[in-house]
C-alpha cells in the first residue's frame, strides 16, 4: 500500500513522443544520448527511487527533522541514502561537464527528480535547489566561484539553497533588510534573518552553500538595490575541504503541515558579526541572477506535482483493486465487488490519471524546450519562459487535486494516517505555495509573458496548438477562447488584467496540456507494444480531451470579467 512503483513504460513515452528525445542526439551537445543510455537513466532512476527513497517516506513523515541548538538531524535511512544518491552520480546528470558534471539533457533529469520525488518528495527537496545555484554561478559567478564550488555543487556532497524570503516581506522581495557591507578585499559582511529556507541546515553534506539576497549600504530600495551572494556555511580551507564556521545559524525549523523530513529552517546570518559572503555577478543585479535560480526552480517544482501525483494515484488504484464494498449498480448479484468496479471510483481514477498524465506531458515538454534553447535555439528558449508559469502553477494545481482525489477513493480510511493517502495531500498542499504562489506565476504571465516578442511567442505557440488539434472540437474551441482572451488582456486595465490572471492561466494551461495529450492519443493509435499501457495511454488522453478540456471552457467568461466585482467592495464587507 506504501510502495512505489516508478512510471517507466509512461515516461519512456513522453519522452519519445512530446520531448523527442531522439533528435537531441543529432547535436554535438547531446551525442551520447543514445536510446540505451535513456533505457539505462529510465529503469537505474526508477530503481534507485523505490530501492532507497521510497522506504523512507513514511519514517520521513513520521519522525521527521529535528532541530536542536547544535543542528538539525534528518530522520533515521536518510543519511545513507543521500550519500548512495551521491555515490550513484544522480546528481551529475545535467551538471557542466567542465565542473564534473555529465552534461546530459534537462529532459533526462526531469524523470529522475519525478522518480525521486513521488518516492519520498520531502527528501527530494533537497536535490532541487542545488542544480538552481549550479545555474546561478554558471550564468552570473566568477570563474573562481564555479572552480571553487561547483564541483561539489554538481555532485551533490555540498548542497544548495535559496535565500529570499524575511519575516517581514514574504514574496515581496523588494522589501528585505539583509545587509550586505564590502570590507574592501573583496569580500562583505553579511547581516539579517532569513526564512523558509529548504534544507537550511542538515546533517547530510559536511558543507552548504547558501545563496543570499541582501542589500549593500546606500543601495536604492526595492528591487534595484538587490545584489546575490554566496554565503557558506564554512568557509573553506586552501586544499578547498570545509573549514572555519562562517557565522551562519538555523535558529529554528517550522512545524508544517506536510513535508516533514525537509527543515523549513529559519536561518540567521552574523549574529556575530562574523558572517563572510562573496558577490555574484554585479551589485544591485541580484534580480537578474536570482530569477535564472528560480525559473529552474519553478520547472522542479512543477515537476512535483507530477511526482505526488503519480504517487497517490498508483496507491489510489491499489486501493481500488483490493478493497470490497457494495455491489455493483444494476447488476442482478447483490454480492459487493471491489470498488474499482463503480462507475464513480473509475471516473476518479480515470481522473487521475488523464490529469497527472497531462501535467507530466507539459513538464517534460519544457524540460525538451529548454534542452533545445541550451543548443542555440532562441524560439525554444523564447517558448519555455512563457511556460515556466503553467508548469509550476498548473502542475501543482494538479498535485493537490489528485492527492485530494486519492484521499476521496480511499474513502474513510483516506482520512487515516496510515493507509498513507493523507500524507500525499498534506505534502502536495505547499507546492502551489513555495517558490512565488500561483497567483505570483498567473500575475507573470499575463504581466510579463503574454507580451513577449509583441506577442509573437504567444502567437506561434497557438499556431502550433491549433495544429495539433485537428478533429478535436473542443480542443480547437478552447485555444480560440485562449486567444480571445489573450487579446482583450492586451488592451485591459491593470487591475482587469490581475483578475483575470488565474483563470486565464488554467485556461491556457489545460489548452496546452490538451494539445500535448491529443499528439500522445495519435502516437498511441500508430503504435505497437504493451497493449495495456497504450489502452490506458488512448483512455486518458480521451478523458482528458473529452471532459477536462470542455469543462475549462467555463473559465473564459471568469477571465474576461472585469474586476469591479473584487474592488467593488469595501475591505470590511469582508468580514462581515
Amino acid at each position: 500500500m506504501l510502495t512505489y512503483t516508478p512510471p517507466i513504460a509512461e515516461q519512456r513515452f513522453v519522452l519519445q513522443n512530446i520531448v523527442k528525445v531522439d533528435e537531441l542526439s543529432g547535436h554535438n551537445v547531446f551525442a551520447d544520448v543514445t536510446s540505451d543510455l535513456v533505457d539505462a537513466i529510465l529503469e537505474g532512476a526508477g530503481q534507485f527511487a523505490a530501492g532507497e527513497f521510497a522506504p523512507l517516506n513514511r519514517v520521513g513523515d513520521e519522525v521527521g527533522s529535528k532541530w536542536s541548538p547544535e543542528g538539525v538531524t534528518t530522520p533515521p535511512g536518510f543519511k545513507e541514502a543521500y550519500g548512495a544518491y551521491v555515490e550513484g552520480g544522480w546528481g551529475t546528470l545535467t551538471g557542466p561537464t567542465e565542473y564534473g558534471g555529465q552534461g546530459l539533457p534537462l529532459s533526462l533529469s526531469s524523470v529522475v527528480m519525478e522518480d525521486l520525488g513521488s518516492a519520498n518528495m520531502a527528501f527530494s527537496l533537497i536535490m532541487m535547489l542545488s542544480p538552481a545555484a549550479v545555474e546561478a554561478l554558471k550564468h552570473h559567478g566568477t570563474e573562481e566561484q564555479r572552480r571553487t564550488w561547483m564541483p561539489k555543487l554538481v555532485t551533490g556532497e555540498w548542497n544548495g539553497t535559496m535565500n529570499l524570503t524575511e519575516p517581514q516581506a514574504g514574496s515581496d522581495v523588494g522589501a528585505l533588510k539583509t545587509r550586505a557591507v564590502p570590507q574592501g578585499d573583496g569580500t562583505y559582511r553579511i547581516k539579517g534573518q532569513k526564512i523558509f529556507i529548504t534544507f537550511g541546515e542538515h546533517d547530510l553534506t559536511d558543507n552548504i552553500v547558501h545563496l543570499v539576497l541582501a542589500r549593500t549600504p546606500d543601495a536604492p530600495e526595492g528591487t534595484r538595490g538587490i545584489s546575490l551572494f554566496l554565503v557558506p556555511k564554512f568557509r573553506l580551507n586552501d586544499d578547498g575541504t570545509p573549514g572555519e564556521f562562517n557565522d551562519v545559524r538555523c535558529v529554528s525549523i517550522e512545524h508544517k503541515m506536510g513535508i516533514h523530513a525537509s527543515p523549513t529552517c529559519v536561518m540567521s546570518y552574523g549574529d556575530r558579526d562574523d558572517c563572510v559572503g562573496w558577490l555574484v555577478g554585479e551589485e544591485q543585479g541580484g534580480m537578474r541572477a536570482m530569477f535564472t535560480m528560480m525559473n529552474n526552480a519553478r520547472l522542479n517544482v512543477g515537476l512535483q506535482g507530477v511526482s505526488i501525483a503519480e504517487r497517490a494515484t498508483q496507491a489510489a488504484t491499489r486501493y481500488a483493486r483490493e478493497r470490497v464494498q457494495s455491489a455493483k449498480a444494476g447488476s442482478a448479484s447483490r454480492e459487493s465487488v471491489r470498488i474499482i468496479e463503480h462507475a464513480d471510483v473509475r471516473r476518479m481514477l480515470l481522473r487521475m490519471k488523464a490529469l497527472t498524465q497531462a501535467a507530466r506531458a507539459l513538464a517534460y515538454y519544457a524540460a525538451g524546450l529548454t534542452d533545445r534553447g541550451q543548443l542555440g535555439d532562441a524560439d525554444a528558449q523564447a517558448r519555455v519562459d512563457l511556460l515556466t508559469p503553467l508548469v509550476k502553477a498548473y502542475g501543482t494545481d494538479v498535485g493537490v487535486e489528485v492527492t485530494s482525489l486519492g484521499v476521496q477513493v480511499h474513502g474513510g480510511m483516506g482520512y487515516i494516517e496510515e493507509t498513507g493517502a493523507a500524507q500525499h495531500y498534506r505534502d502536495a498542499r505547499i507546492s502551489p505555495i513555495y517558490e512565488g504562489t500561483n497567483g505570483i506565476q498567473a500575475a507573470d504571465l499575463v504581466g510579463r509573458k503574454l507580451g513577449l516578442e509583441g506577442g509573437a511567442v504567444l502567437a506561434s505557440l497557438l499556431s502550433d496548438m491549433r495544429a495539433g488539434a485537428a478533429g478535436e472540437a473542443p480542443l480547437m474551441a478552447l485555444i480560440e477562447d485562449c486567444e480571445a482572451v489573450a487579446g482583450h488582456l492586451a488592451t485591459s486595465s491593470t487591475d482587469d488584467r490581475m483578475a483575470a490572471a488565474y483563470p486565464f492561466l488554467t485556461l491556457l494551461s489545460v489548452a496546452v496540456c490538451g494539445w500535448l495529450m491529443a499528439l500522445q492519443l495519435r502516437a498511441a493509435e500508430r503504435e505497437d507494444g504493451d497493449s495495456r499501457f497504450l489502452a490506458m495511454k488512448k483512455a486518458a488522453a480521451r478523458f482528458y480531451l473529452d471532459q477536462v478540456v470542455p469543462e475549462t471552457r467555463g473559465l473564459r467568461a471568469a477571465a474576461m470579467a472585469p474586476a469591479e466585482s473584487l474592488f467593488g467592495l469595501d475591505e470590511e464587507a469582508f468580514s462581515a
